[in-house]
């Protein structure tokens, strides 16, 4: 019995009961050795008594614990302590999906797309670790407060299913795969199956079929075609009519064979909701007669096989249960079961060497065990090991030499966050980072923060200070001083509504004339936000799914010329600085570079000596003096033995930035030493080298 307050595992103390299932109920509990919050879910007294299925029910869990992905709801540790069963998941504060649709009716087409898009993310990566979930359904599926989607339970269906758990209790007759209902085999098409059905009630507000009795729905599954959701709602686009479709097909031949397929037309039904580009197979592969090769009757056995047990529907309209073992009965609830296969000798070796395995692991426990006690093995670190709690480690990107604007994306996309101080240079252009405090090449961890130093140009211009303003005031004053102004909302206890809580760059501090200044308003005391992505550096495309899946809207979109060739086709600015919390639903306005704009710049200085850069050049050494280009253009050539050197060259396109190369031979003269001892001289003679020296500059744009 579970009660509040109470230490389970020696580790996980209950502070309150959060849900409750058919076979579990859920606790919040604190984690007394990681000092974080969890979620416990307690096995009901009734199924942890059947010790079949708590054996089953542990090995899945654990199989699920090595799934490591932001739309899963992650498994921490599987237990027993005084005969209750408990699995410890991440905690995510939120509700299901299933009273997301019950509290709002219906969703919007794209958000039930976008919704649908990260399930089928998480779906595709249990996949990919070959695992199937078997009970997609909006029960199992968490909308957190942050706006992220997470599917809960992957392979605890399993564990359920073969041990004679009903539809009733199970509450998933409404979402399950015509071949499930049949008692067939299962696998990733069957979970394609039940993620289309999902869709159309976030879509309509309701399930297709439906029906007195689990039998009744599941026999609609399989013989009934499926409702459009078009007849409930007129306006679903139909890309997304017929994305349900196919995910929805009788036969798993004629659905979408992987989540990959899946994911990809979501994501093309939010840019071209109109475009009727799904493409269903009109030839039911699984209804046609054809020979039956070896082939076909080996992968047969192993789907049999690899079935221990199947749910099925039986000519009585009863539940019953194919079972793998030779006990004649069952206390659960099993109507009838079916003779056991004949014996197979190559199934007999495959329990050898099962038995072999299994042998050597519970070896290899028992020496972690010995070494635990021996104080020679830490097993705390291998098991955070395993659940990857420690931070990714990544390697520093160069950002020196890049725009500001490059440089953060760049940051962004590694999952390293910055911040930003400007100085002022004659040798840099405006928005260009002179210097980052961590060093290119350099490991770090994932969020670790990079400071930049960014150039302001020759001559900067004081922020003025406009914290504790309004909005509208602190925008007027800024724009008045030639700034560009970017807004931020922050909840804030101690400043009002919509006023200015901080700004970056901070008041004071020189920046170059026309920089962008951030400001963040208050939106009052803390209420439920969402936090804006960065889309700068993605296309269009990309951004419209990425601000989708947050719950935002995309607003203007607008093409403009962005002077970072490397930005064409690309976001290059969002209305909303990235880490904003704004309403669900605020629309993001997007500009789009279309490239550089047709700018050219000019030079016009006067060339001091290489002496700046090399103190043993000599003044009157005969000089060539090279101006170009960043990308190598040669534009000035000249020889001189005397300096300054004028220089006045206009019409140069490109970036800003150039490059001035000193060649010359450096000569030096012969030296003769005597030696104290001896009294001999030795003369050394003089020799010359060849020297390059290269000194950046910047170009004035005309």
């Amino acid at each position: 019995m579970i009660k509040i307050g109470m230490l389970v595992g020696d580790r996980y103390e209950i502070v309150e009961k959060i849900g409750t299932g058919g076979m579990s109920d859920v606790y919040k509990a604190k984690d007394r050795k990681l000092n974080r919050f969890v979620a416990v879910k307690v096995l009901k007294q009734e199924f942890s008594e059947n010790t079949n299925f708590v054996s089953k029910f542990r090995s899945e869990a654990q199989a699920a614990a090595g799934l490591m992905h932001p739309n899963i709801v992650n498994v921490y540790d599987v237990g027993e302590d005084n005969d209750i069963y408990y699995i410890v998941m991440e905690l995510v504060e939120g509700i299901t999906l299933k009273k997301y649709i019950e509290k709002k009716a219906r969703l919007s087409v794209k958000e039930s797309v976008s919704i649908a898009i990260q399930v089928s993310m998480g779906i595709e990566a249990a996949h990919n670790n070959h695992i199937i979930h078997r009970d997609i359904k909006p029960q199992n599926i968490i909308i957190s407060k942050d706006g992220k989607v997470k599917v809960t339970d992957f392979g605890i269906a399993k564990a359920a299913t073969s041990n004679t758990i009903t539809s009733n209790v199970m509450g998933s007759v409404h979402y399950t795969s015509p071949e499930q209902a049949r008692g067939g085999y299962s696998d990733e098409k069957s979970d394609i199956y039940s993620l289309g059905i999902t869709l159309f009630e976030m879509l309509t507000g309701r399930v297709p079929f439906n029906g007195d009795t689990t039998v009744a729905i599941a026999i609609k599954h399989i013989q009934e075609p499926m409702p459009s959701p078009r007849e409930y709602v007129p306006e679903i686009p139909v890309s997304v009519e017929q994305i349900v479709f196919k995910c929805t097909q009788k036969s798993p031949d004629r659905r979408y064979q992987k989540m990959a397929e899946v994911i990809d037309d979501l994501k093309r039904s939010l840019i071209s909701p109109d475009e009727n580009f799904v493409v269903i197979d009109t030839e039911d592969l699984s209804g046609q007669t054809r020979v039956v090769t070896p082939e076909d009757t080996a992968k047969a056995k192993k789907r049999e096989k690899r079935e221990d047990d199947s749910l099925r529907l039986n000519d009585t309209g009863k539940v019953a249960v194919k079972k793998n073992t030779k006990k004649p009965k069952q206390a659960e609830k099993i109507v009838e079961e079916e003779p056991e296969d004949d014996y197979d000798p190559r199934m007999e070796r495959v329990t050898t060497i099962l038995a072999v395995v299994a042998a050597v692991l519970i070896g290899c426990i028992i020496l972690l065990i010995a070494g635990k006690t021996l104080g020679i093995v830490d097993l705390d670190k291998i098991r955070s090991g395993i659940t990857g709690e420690k931070k990714t480690e990544i390697e520093m990107p160069d950002v020196v030499g890049m725009s500001l604007t490059r440089a953060k994306s760049t940051l962004s996309d590694v999952g390293l966050d910055y911040d930003v101080i400007y100085e002022e240079s004659s040798e840099y252009e405006q928005d260009i980072v002179m210097e980052s405090n961590i060093k290119a090449g350099r490991t770090v961890e994932t969020g670790t923060k990079v400071k930049l130093t960014v150039s302001a140009g020759a001559e900067g211009v004081a922020v003025i200070d406009i914290t504790g303003k309004s909005q509208a005031e602190a925008t007027a004053l800024l724009e008045k001083e030639g700034f560009q102004v970017s807004k931020t909302e922050v909840p804030s206890d101690t400043v009002e509504k919509g006023n200015v809580v901080s700004q970056s760059p901070a008041a004071g501090e020189k920046v170059p004339r026309g920089a962008t200044v951030t400001i963040q308003i208050s939106t009052g005391p803390d209420t439920n936000k969402i936090s804006v992505p960065n889309v700068v550096g993605m296309s269009e495309m990309d951004a419209t799914v990425t601000l989708t899946e947050a719950g935002l809207l995309v607003g203007n979109v607008e093409e403009v010329n962005y002077e970072d060739a490397a930005f064409t086709g690309l976001v290059c600015y969002q209305s909303y600085s990235v880490g904003t919390y704004v309403d669900a639903g605020t629309p993001i306005d997007i500009k789009v570079s279309i490239g550089p704009a047709d700018l050219t710049y000019g030079y016009n200085a006067n060339v001091e000596s290489p002496a700046l850069e090399d103190p043993a050049f000599v003044a009157g050494t005969p000089v060539t003096v090279i101006l170009s280009t960043a990308d190598g253009r040669e534009l000035v050539r000249t020889n001189t033995t005397s300096f300054p050197v004028a220089m006045n060259v206009s019409g140069i396109k490109g970036n800003a930035i150039g490059v001035i190369t000193f060649q010359y031979t450096l000569t030096t003269a012969p030296t003769t030493t005597t030696d104290p001892a001896t009294g001999e001289t030795v003369t050394v003679p003089g020799g010359s080298e060849p020297k390059t020296v290269q000194r950046a500059v910047t170009f004035t744009q005309e």
